[in-house]
């Protein structure tokens, strides 16, 4: 069913609408900065082995692929995305404090599970919120978004300055106080009413159009994002537990984070002169290429004697390994997909992304607790399998709907 016409209120644009957009998405990320890099050392510092960690972090990923089309769903119902997007960071914030309880695995896991339903559709909503103000105001979508990236860059640096000074127990503290900001913040959320489109991963959009959308080329383009994207699994799960490992303090690690991405905002700069004529199969295959050739030289860095700088090197991979495929699923979207379709699209590659990076989560458990670093050269398989679902993509015809 369509929604109303603008009423005259939403034909007017909030004041500093870009300001308090730009000032969301870099609230909501700083705390993410914290939990992905050094939640991992957290579990770690509190007795978890490398399989209980891999059930912790893979858990949630599985939960979140079937919870946020939902919550997004819902609040394209609300009056407005606004308070919903308030009342999922204080549910967040709130729900954080279980990792102040006693740390048991159950407790561990239950905290997590219900805190990826809470905290994952922020950046969704966040999405929902600026792209409406594009759509009705002509609001410069990425001069927003960037400040999500420049406050995960500081996130990583600063999470890791400040486990430098006091260890990595204080982790659930900085995401907690990082909650606090974001709920702050959350209250400058603009207030537009119901949007005119579907969030990009709305439940309802997806149910209505996945049939139209699950022809060969299509299912076998995003399957092979999603396993290309799958294959950094082992490296979020267990890289910040190896670099502590070998004697890498906390302060480097929250650069060697910073610095892949940075290496992502430099291919997001220069993309249009470098790859814009590729096609979006063309842009996946460079970016497993990239995946190959980091996971093949990650067990080699530091026994060769490379040292910190081929660590940093490899990281400068991340611009093709992870910054192609967003672009690439995005321009096979546009290309091939009907804007009334995009919400389903999107949807449907969230879920393939969602559920090969949870499943090869899982996966990496067992292998850092047998191959430790060496883990790394499972997931070349990985990548390989995911450019041959690509390559099959190619030799499919695309259908314009």
């Amino acid at each position: 069913m369509p929604l109303p016409s603008l009423s005259p209120e939403q034909r007017i644009k909030p004041p500093h609408f870009e300001l308090r957009i730009s000032l969301i998405f870099a609230a909501i990320f700083v705390p993410q900065a914290v939990h992905l890099p050094y939640f991992p050392l957290w579990l770690e510092a509190n007795g978890f082995g490398a399989q209980e960690i891999a059930v912790i972090l893979s858990a949630p990923m599985f939960l979140r692929v079937v919870t946020t089309p939902f919550v997004t769903a819902m609040a394209d119902e609300a009056n407005d995305r606004a308070n919903v997007l308030i009342l999922l960071v204080a549910s967040a914030l709130l729900v954080s404090l279980g990792f102040f309880l006693r740390p048991t695995y159950l407790v561990v896991l239950a905290v997590s599970l219900a805190l990826a339903a809470a905290w994952t559709p922020h950046s969704p909503l966040a999405d929902s919120l600026a792209l409406s103000g594009v759509r009705r105001f002509g609001s410069n979508y990425t001069r927003m978004r960037i400040w999500g990236s420049i406050a995960f860059l500081c996130g990583n640096l600063g999470g890791g300055l400040i486990l430098s000074l006091t260890s990595e127990k204080s982790v659930p503290a900085i995401i907690s106080c990082g909650l606090v900001v974001t709920l702050l913040v959350s209250f400058l959320a603009p207030r537009l009413g119901r949007p005119r489109k579907a969030s990009p991963l709305s439940a309802v959009e997806i149910q209505d159009a996945a049939p139209k959308l699950l022809n060969r080329y299509f299912v076998l383009f995003v399957a092979g994002a999603g396993v290309i994207t799958g294959s950094h699994a082992f490296l979020y799960s267990f890289v910040s537990i190896y670099w502590k490992s070998i004697g890498i303090g906390d302060t480097t690690v929250g650069l060697l984070w910073a610095w892949a991405v940075v290496a992502e905002v430099f291919m997001f700069l220069f993309f249009n002169r470098l790859f814009s004529r590729r096609s979006a199969t063309a842009l996946l295959a460079l970016a497993g290429v990239g995946a190959i050739l980091r996971w093949l030289a990650f067990p080699l860095i530091w026994p060769s004697g490379i040292g910190i700088i081929g660590f940093f090197a490899v990281q400068s991979l991340h611009s093709f390994s992870t910054a192609l495929i967003l672009i690439g699923v995005q321009k096979l979207i546009v290309e091939t997909v009907p804007e009334e379709r995009t919400g389903a699209a999107q949807g449907i590659a969230f879920f393939a992304n969602g559920f090969s990076m949870a499943t090869f989560t899982l996966a990496s458990g067992p292998l850092y607790a047998a191959f430790g670093v060496n883990g790394f050269f499972p997931m070349i398989a990985v990548a390989v399998f995911g450019m041959g679902l690509v390559w099959m993509a190619h030799r499919s015809t695309p259908k314009v709907w």
